[in-house]
Parts: C-alpha cells; structure tokens; sequence
C-alpha cells in the first residue's frame, strides 16, 4: 500500500476502530476525485471519519446539517445589496471548502438537495449567472437515514448517480465495542496528525488516473455495465456516468496498492461500492428475495474475465 495513504489512514484509525476496509475505499474514492455517500443509522462514526481526514489530510473543512428549512444559498451563496456602494456583494455558501460534509441529506428538499448537482459535477458554483470554481482538491461527504426514517425522502437518480461510491460503516464488531465501553475506542481528536497535504492529494490523483489500462480491461469494464441494461432483475442499469466511476475508482485502487497498472480484481474490488446505488431492482428481484450485493456477483459471475498478458499489463 502506497506509504503517505496508508500515514492517513493510521490517523483516521485513531478515532475510528474495525473499518479498515471502509477507510481503503474511501481513500480510494478521493484519489478518484470522487464523491461518497454514506447510509447509516445515527451514532456510527461517520461524522468522527470526516472531520479525521480533514484533519489527516489537511484539508479545510465544513459541516451543514441538512434540515428541511435549508435553503440553496446556504450551500452556495448569495448576493447581498450594499448601500454604501450601490452594487451586490457575493458571500460565500458552505460549499466553499475542501470537504464538505452534507449531514443527512435526504432531510433536507428536492430543491436544495439539486443545489448540489453542479458543485458535485463541475467543482463550481453558479448564481446571478456568475460561475465560480472552487478550490482543488473538492469533496463531498454526504450521509443518510436508511430509506423510510422518520422524516425522509429518497434522493433522486440524478443526484444519486452524481456519488462514485455508497457506503455503510454499520455497528462496531464485538471488540470494537467493548473498547468503546472501556474508554480506549478512540483518542482524543487532537491527536489526529497532519500526514499529507493538498499538493500531496492532487499529485496522486495525477498518479492515479496515469494508471495503465489495457484494451482488454476497458471491455470488460462495458460488458459488466452492459449486462447491467435489461438484466432479468433489473429495471434500471449502470449508466455510461457509472462506467466512468467504476473505471477510475479501479485505477486509484491500482495506485492506493502500490500499482502503476490495471488488473481485474481491481475492478471486482470497487464493483460494489460504484454499482449498488445505481441499480433498481424489478419486482421479480424484489420477489425473490435478492439484493444489489446478490445481483453484483451474479452479474460478475456471468461476465468472461478477460486474460491479460504480464507484458500487455506492464
């Protein structure tokens, strides 16, 4: 594993115990330049897991409860008439940072939750016709109740497919919570060091989208997507934005192990985490009995894996 990240994720591991393989893929998905979202119950350390990488990482930071009363130009920001001058000042919405941190965001409106769809896109923010870019590196954090919490709604596809990759951090294992009890579950936030940098960040994307990729692996990357459209469980496939996601989210996990190529378990690997909110199951799936996770490995296992050469892969 790549030294500096795994420095980061030593730090991140301080303050939240037993989810090693949630902190990989998380890393990964910012070496991907991607978006995360996290659906969780309340009280699980997802809030603990943003403010330690912004720490790990020196990132500057923001969190925005999104309640029902929030409003676009909170996000984004806003003209302000000045008297004294006679023209409009913009202010700066919460947005503006390195890594924002949108809690329970499917508490908020339609309205506001679409403010996030360019940011999210493009890394800018338009008002008055006016667009600004925000500073490099930019992340998204954004958590939510499991569907059917009091006081919901589902996100809408569009929104959904803007995030690289779904998670859920889940309950703490036996030892874990035991330590919890004891007091020794996680240091004081203070001790969370400094590791790496902005500069660091944005070197290792450039490193990990330089990942080489043979032709063999881009097809297979479109024919596990393609198996996806008018599969007989699903009403909803992985769209190209999706393919996208899966492609470079596998070459930062090529990069995050040590890795200046491409290999099919990199693409089993973050399979899951890019494809299940992406999916809508039909009712024959729902009849069955089956989930995404089930519906991705059927899919995997129905896919030819293509035989890549030591010298077409180096």
């Amino acid at each position: 594993m790549n030294a500096k990240l795994q420095a980061v994720k030593d730090e991140i591991s301080k303050v939240l115990r037993g989810k090693d393989d949630e902190i990989d893929m998380i890393l990964c998905c910012m070496l991907a330049g991607g978006h995360i979202l996290l659906e969780d119950i309340p009280g699980v350390g997802k809030t603990t897991l943003a403010v330690a990488l912004s720490r790990a990482m020196s990132l500057s930071y923001k969190r925005m409860q999104f309640t029902p009363d929030v409003l676009p130009s909170d996000i984004l920001g806003f003209s302000l008439y000045d008297q004294k001058t006679g023209d409009f000042t913009y202010r700066e919405g919460a947005i503006f940072t390195n890594l924002f941190l949108a809690d329970e965001i499917n508490r908020t409106s339609p309205k506001t939750q679409s403010a996030l769809l360019e940011v999210m896109e493009e890394s800018s923010v338009s008002v008055d016709g006016v667009t600004r870019p925000l500073e490099p590196p930019f992340f998204v954090i954004a958590t939510q109740n499991p569907i059917g919490a009091s006081g919901t709604q589902k996100l809408p596809d569009s929104q959904l497919d803007r995030f690289f990759i779904r998670l859920s951090l889940g309950y703490p294992d036996h030892t874990a919570a035991t330590e919890i009890l004891k007091g020794r579950s996680s240091q004081s936030m203070d001790e969370v060091n400094t590791v790496m940098g902005k500069e660091d960040i944005l070197s290792m994307q450039e490193k990990a989208d330089a990942v080489y990729v043979s032709e063999e692996l881009l097809d297979y990357i479109v024919s596990l997507t393609e198996k996806t459209r008018g599969y007989e469980y699903l009403a909803q496939g992985i769209s190209p934005r999706g393919s996208i996601a899966i492609l470079k989210l596998a070459k930062a996990y090529a990069f995050y192990m040590d890795r200046d190529y491409l290999s099919p378990d990199d693409i089993h690997a973050v399979f899951y985490a890019v494809c299940n909110h992406r999916l809508i199951l039909n009712t024959k799936a729902k009849a069955e009995g089956l989930n995404e996770r089930q519906i991705l490995n059927m899919i995997l296992s129905a896919v030819p894996i293509p035989r890549i050469s030591l010298s077409s892969a180096m």
